[in-house]
């Protein structure tokens, strides 16, 4: 079993309240409440978005003193659920900005949130009913998948044979796998096998290993995310593969960005999905109480090829992803 490489995060005491553990403060009722539900810092790029969101709350606590923040990060969907459900039971947010751990098991939850008419920011992965949320913040999910199958499509010849890795089931995941199919059209490319790495370093591992066990011939790997790029380039390595294929992820994680600067030819590119969306989705919701400015909608952040002639570009020493 691989380690992963799991963040660290301090906890923001003066902002955490209530639902993650500590003790129940009092409410001031002329305050607006904000809950902020986001799976747990599992792996890299969630270890950068937990990061960016207490940052976000820290600074926006100080910048609006009317609005208190309840953070709770979650393992697995059913604590998600959990927290949410606790967030409206104990504290009586006003608003809710919440990543999905999974998309069918918390679209009831916060459907419940929306019907008790409290504002609802979905960010990232979308819920399996439209129409619920009153902002949607994400990156783009269709470019994700087009640009990656655009540099397949672009740099391997009729006939090569790819694998692919996908994330977590939800509706995002689909929208990513789908423009990259389309992407391939016409190129004769041949996908082998898709399975779920699930956004794991650990998973990707095993489901790499599979496919290296099962097909003698594997000219590329879309892996979908730099985790599990990671994980995928380990067992490559393991099975003495190196020469035989290259991998893509993707989001910008620093250590993979510095692989591309350095013209590492495992890694040629890579696609940008930035983890500080969740600050865009934060800030956003605090501006529904803070200012007149119309915030609902959908907030789309776009992807780019990383390359190594623009990598420096992308490339944050400091960050925690």
């Amino acid at each position: 079993m691989l380690r992963r490489n799991l963040l660290k995060l301090p906890m923001v005491a003066a902002l955490m309240i209530g639902v993650s553990g500590g003790a129940v403060l009092a409410q001031d009722a002329a305050k607006k409440v904000i809950g902020v539900s986001i799976p747990s810092a599992t792996h890299g790029f969630m270890g950068g978005l937990n990061w960016h969101a207490q940052e976000t709350i820290k600074r926006l606590g100080t910048t609006y003193p009317d609005i208190e923040f309840v953070l709770a990060t979650a393992p697995d969907a059913s604590k998600q659920v959990n927290d949410i459900e606790d967030m409206m039971a104990t504290r009586n947010i006003d608003a809710l900005v919440v990543l999905p751990f999974e998309s069918e098991p918390l679209t009831a939850p916060v459907k419940s949130v929306k019907d008790a008419g409290k504002w609802v920011t979905v960010v990232d992965r979308g819920l399996s009913e439209e129409g619920i949320e009153d902002l949607y913040v994400a990156g783009d999910n269709t470019a994700f998948g087009r640009v990656a199958g655009d540099y397949f499509k672009a740099n391997l010849k009729p006939g090569a044979k790819i694998v692919i890795l996908r994330g977590i089931p939800t509706t995002l995941d689909n929208e990513r796998v789908d423009a990259f199919e389309a992407a391939l059209a016409g190129s004769e490319i041949e996908i082998l096998d898709k399975q779920h790495g699930n956004w794991n370093r650990d998973d990707a591992f095993k489901v790499m290993q599979d496919y290296l066990t099962k097909f003698p011939q594997i000219d590329a790997v879309w892996a979908a995310d730099d985790d599990m790029a990671l994980g995928v380039l380990e067992a490559i390595s393991a099975a003495g593969r190196q020469d035989q294929m290259w991998v893509v992820g993707g989001a910008g994680m620093k250590e993979i960005v510095k692989r591309i600067m350095d013209k590492d030819p495992q890694l040629p590119v890579n696609v940008t999905y930035p983890p500080a969306l969740i600050s865009s989705a934060i800030e956003m919701t605090a501006l529904n109480f803070e200012s007149d400015a119309p915030v609902s909608g959908r907030f789309i952040i776009g992807s780019r090829l990383i390359t190594p002639e623009n990598a420096e570009t992308f490339y944050f020493p400091e960050s925690p992803f």
